[in-house]
């Protein structure tokens, strides 16, 4: 199933069941006292935190819904049954806007609901209505209308670290090789049209779609590259080795995530030189040196072509994310 991080449907809660008027039935008398029952109330419009990131896809085809309206009363004081909600599935992580009153609700843990349009209360029987001076009461009222609107969910994934940097800088398989993610590779700008998890001893990480410059701005994949790191906890920025200048690479990015905001730019950053198998180890450690002097950071090492550095990268990320539990 394709993924799928916006979409907009329309979703309305059941409207209340109407009170009825009814009488009681006796030997003595065709009709006894009021016995009309109340109506049961609609049903509501429920959101549902579920770990599944292609759950918007959805929504791609069924765009309308509607929870169920409740009964209307009976006799004998009878209350209508209520009816069902709606339960909406969808990614943790996700915020839906609803457009008519400009409120938001965020979804943040697996099983969590939030009600978003609750269902109307169910109207009242005639034997609400008796009183001393109101034997035979002739009122009653109708359900209540339920409520509704548009409504955009937009997911922003929530990860325990993000891979970022530009395209190719060989997040995709480094995510692969850690966590058999499985995300897609090619050689070419924008490999990753999508964020890809994988699930590195427990902890959540992010392959984050690359960016070129402008990303702030709308160009290219940016703002869905820079929404889905305004989630995440600890970005990994990758560096390639086989960039001419390093610095630039990486200043490209911290450019575009400084000028997007969002508090972003606080985040903590692992700086790691990646394919360092496509130049000389007298390169690389140059290109080392190099960032960490200009960033004043440190900055760890990967090379998908070389286990022993593979590993040692894998227990020096594991310690990161340990420690900040």
């Amino acid at each position: 199933m394709a993924f799928v991080d916006e979409v907009k449907i329309h979703a309305e809660s059941g409207k209340g069941g109407d009170g009825v008027i009814r009488w009681l039935r006796t030997k003595e008398s065709a009709r006894g006292g009021p016995s009309g029952g109340d109506g049961g109330r609609g049903g509501d419009i429920v959101l549902v935190g579920v770990r599944d990131l292609s759950a918007l896809s959805y929504y791609r085809h069924k765009k309308k819904f509607h929870a169920e309206d409740g009964e209307a009363g009976k006799g004998e004081l009878k209350h209508g049954a209520n009816g069902e909600d709606t339960f909406l599935k969808v990614p943790i992580g996700t915020l839906a806007h609803v457009f008519e009153t400009g409120k938001e609700y965020e979804i943040t843990k697996e099983g969590e609901h939030i009600v978003i349009f609750r269902g109307g209360n169910g109207g009242l029987g005639n034997a609400r209505f008796k009183s001393s001076t109101n034997q035979n009461p002739f009122q009653q009222t109708v359900g209540k209308e339920g409520k509704g609107g548009n409504i955009e969910f937009i997911l922003k994934i929530i990860a325990d670290a993000g891979f970022i940097g530009l395209p190719n800088a060989g997040k995709s398989s480094l995510l692969n090789a850690l966590t058999r993610a499985k995300s897609k590779i090619g050689a070419y700008p924008f490999t990753t049209l999508e964020p890809n998890l994988g699930d590195f001893y427990g902890h959540i990480i992010a392959d984050i779609p690359g960016l070129i410059e402008g990303a702030s701005s709308g160009r290219g994949l940016g703002i869905k590259f820079l929404k889905h790191v305004e989630r995440t906890g600890i970005l990994i920025h990758l560096v390639s080795a086989d960039q001419d200048d390093p610095i630039a690479a990486y200043r490209e990015v911290r450019k575009e995530i400084e000028l997007f905001g969002h508090e972003i730019s606080k985040k903590r950053e692992i700086i790691v030189l990646s394919k360092i198998d496509l130049v000389s180890s007298q390169e690389c450690e140059t290109k080392i040196q190099l960032l960490s002097r200009e960033i004043g950071k440190e900055v760890l090492s990967v090379s998908l072509e070389n286990q022993v550095v593979l590993k040692e990268f894998s227990k020096h990320l594991s310690k990161i994310l340990k420690n900040i539990e």
